[in-house]
């Protein structure tokens, strides 16, 4: 039971790069749209207003640096049950922030086609893309850290059902500070 509650706290905190990388895109973003203002097929916007160049990528970088601060400090208190070289931590610290900004403009995406707004809710669209397309990327980019971290699976599942709470509460700090124009 308690190698559980390890694993599980471990994964957990590895997760960080992909919490932190979308108030990161947040707080870095504003320059320069993702889709430069162009409409898709549908003659709806692409990601809308809400998904800029600098955030994308600022989100991605605040991501990697808290990988790069966290994952070594999880190996040195042991809470791995493996070896993670260097090199693993900054590819699965990429992969997490990488892949949950990606999750995050697919989520805008699909939102766009529903024709629903920036900023609009859009309730599990706003919180699961991330942290799918975070796991989908850290299996394809790191498989082994993925598959040694989270292959029980319990850790997945841990982590989609507390980021709807993770995600409003993030959220509303956001929007008190200003940061954000609606508080989800």
């Amino acid at each position: 039971m308690q190698n559980l509650a390890f694993n599980i706290l471990a994964g957990l905190f590895a997760f960080i790069p992909a919490l932190v990388a979308n108030p990161g895109a947040v707080i870095t973003g504003g320059k320069g749209r993702m889709d430069f203002g162009r409409n898709f097929i549908d003659g709806r916007r692409i990601f809308g207003d809400g998904k800029s160049i600098s955030g994308y990528f600022g989100g991605i970088l605040i991501g990697f640096i808290s990988g790069i601060i966290i994952l070594p400090i999880l190996s040195i208190a042991g809470l791995f049950q493996f070896q993670v070289s260097f090199e693993t931590m900054i590819i699965a610290s990429v992969s997490l922030a990488w892949g949950s900004l990606t999750g995050d403009l697919v989520g805008s995406f699909i939102k766009r086609r529903k024709n629903m707004k920036s900023g609009e809710k859009g309730n599990l669209l706003d919180m699961w893309p991330f942290v799918i397309f975070a796991f989908l990327f850290l299996f394809l980019f790191s498989r082994s850290f993925f598959l040694s971290l989270y292959g029980n699976f319990i850790d997945i599942v841990i982590i989609l059902v507390i980021t709807p709470l993770l995600h409003r509460g993030v959220n509303i700090l956001a929007y008190k500070m200003h940061r954000k124009d609606v508080p989800w």
